[in-house]
Order: C-alpha cells, then structure tokens, then sequence
C-alpha cells in the first residue's frame, strides 16, 4: 500500500515460488480490494510472468491457477461488496481449474495417477507381505485428480484473499474482517442447490466425487463462519476453534457435521436465537460498515479512515 512498484516487487518475486505463491496472490487481491480492478489486473499480469516460468519449467500450475482464481474473487467482493457471494464463486473457480487441468494439463494428470498407482500398489504388496487383507485401493482418475486439485485451488483461492481483506481491515479498519466473516450467511435456496449439485456429482460415480466436493466449498466456508460468530458469542477461547480446524483436517465426518451445521442453520437461524437468548433487539453484525472499505473510490484511498 505504500508504493506501486514495491506491491509489484513482492508479487512477482513470490508468484515465482511454489512455496511462496500464496503471498504473492495475497498482495494481488489487497491492491484490487483498495485500489481497483485497473491497479489489481497490471498487477497480475507481470505477476503471472514468473509463475507461468515456474509453469513451463516444473509443469505445476498450482501457483498461476491461485494467482488468478484469488484475483477473480477480489474482483467479485471488489464489486459486489458481499463476502457470501464471493464464497460462491469459490466454487465456480474450483470447477473452472479442474476444467482448466482436463484440458491444458494432461501430462500432469497422467503422472501423478502413475504415482499413486506407483505407490498403491506399493503398499498392498507390504500388506500381503505383513499378512493382512488386500486393500483394494485404485488409483484415481484423472477425473478425480482435476476434481481434487481444482476444490483445493477453490479453497487456498478464498484463502488468499481472506488473508488480503484481513490485511486491509488491519490497515484501515481494525477488526472489521472478523466481524465481516462471523456475519458470512448464505441464502437458503442457494445452500440447497449446492446441495443438490454436490449429490448430483456424487451420484455420478466415484471418478466425479471430487467435484462435489467444490460445491460443498461454499457451505465450509459459511459453516466456518458460523463456528466463529458460535465462539464469539460463547465468548470461547481461539484453543476451541483450533481443534475444530484439526477436527476438520483429519476426519470426514467432522467435513460433512460442518456441511449439517450449515443445513440446519438454514433451518433455525442460530444467530437469531442467540440474540434472543440475549434478550437483545438488536440485528445481528453484519458487517456493513466493515465492508464499506472493500469498495471506496481510488481517489479516496489517502483519505479515508
């Protein structure tokens, strides 16, 4: 924020690191949040210079494809100034890359089923070998691969430009994020769609069972979300909501109780019958004010706050 060519020089150097990219993603969205789309796009095109050498060079896309899925969700909170949206369209960004994969990375796809084929069969002979049952592990398809990799390039993407808007509201707006992100909601009738389209694909076979996985994205995000304003409200430490993110890491059935959370939210509104509980009359955070700095004018930026 203080200085074009020093955001330019942080993007590029980043952007060509796959350890690094992430940051580089970050600092793109934080120039689009308070700068505009103009300044954000200059900005990942020479960014996605280095990570389209890192591209031709390893043949991992992972850092361009985070590159421009968090650019194109800074664009949409940029413009729509509603973070539930933008979570939405982590989803779309998912599909896309696993499209994106199908059709420009073939060769990376191939490789990385032989590996797990590699490694699978690897580890059945060891089973055997041990006397225990075959596993009947499979490697997975190439399909499945896109599926997984496009969901994960969804997820890091919001990711990145959470980390953006947290940076921002720390520079202009202190604990605006968090109170932004505790109000996240999503619309009822859309919460049943992605619903029905993730058990759409999942009916479809094991091969498209990765994809549903990006139209359950929304609902993490949003069940995050609710965990939070939860703890907030019970005024619980950061330890609780910690071992729920490990919870979240390690099980599938702590995924799928976020995803029920969320389905049953929609249902009974657990924020409003916290406030009753309060006895307050007030309407829950929703983060108005804290969103009004994702959208200012350019010419505004010196100025405010």
């Amino acid at each position: 924020m203080s200085g074009r060519y020093r955001a330019l020089l942080l993007a590029v150097a980043s952007s060509g690191s796959l350890l690094f990219a992430w940051i580089g993603a970050a600092v793109v969205a934080l120039v689009t949040l308070r700068k505009g789309s103009r300044e954000g796009l200059w900005l990942v095109l020479w960014a996605s210079l280095p990570a389209l050498v890192v591209t031709r060079m390893s043949g991992d896309s992972s850092a361009l494809a985070m590159l421009l899925g968090t650019s194109i969700l800074a664009l949409v909170l940029r413009a729509s100034v509603s973070l539930a949206l933008t979570a939405v369209v982590s989803a779309v960004v998912a599909i896309a890359t696993g499209l994106g994969l199908l059709v420009f990375a073939q060769p990376l796809l191939t490789e990385l089923a032989a590996l797990f084929a590699q490694f699978f069969t690897a580890l059945e002979a060891q089973t055997l070998e041990a006397g225990g049952q075959p596993l009947g592990l499979a490697a997975p398809t190439l399909a499945q691969l896109a599926g997984m990799m496009g969901t994960a390039n969804g997820a890091l993407s919001f990711l990145c430009l959470a980390l953006a808007r947290y940076w921002q509201a720390e520079l202009y707006n202190p604990g605006g994020f968090g109170s932004e992100f505790r109000a996240l909601q999503l619309p009822k009738t859309l919460v049943w769609a992605l619903v029905v389209a993730a058990v759409a694909f999942a009916a479809a076979g094991l091969a498209f069972r990765s994809w549903g996985a990006a139209m359950l994205l929304p609902l993490t995000i949003a069940g995050f979300a609710l965990l939070h304003a939860r703890a907030r409200h019970r005024q619980q430490s950061s330890f609780w909501m910690s071992g729920i993110y490990a919870a979240w890491l390690v099980f599938d059935a702590a995924k799928l109780g976020l995803v029920g959370l969320v389905l049953a939210d929609t249902v009974m509104n657990f924020r409003d019958r916290w406030q009753a509980a309060e006895g307050s009359t007030a309407p829950h955070d929703s983060g108005t004010e804290e969103e009004q700095d994702v959208s200012d004018d350019d010419d505004q930026d010196d100025t405010k706050n």
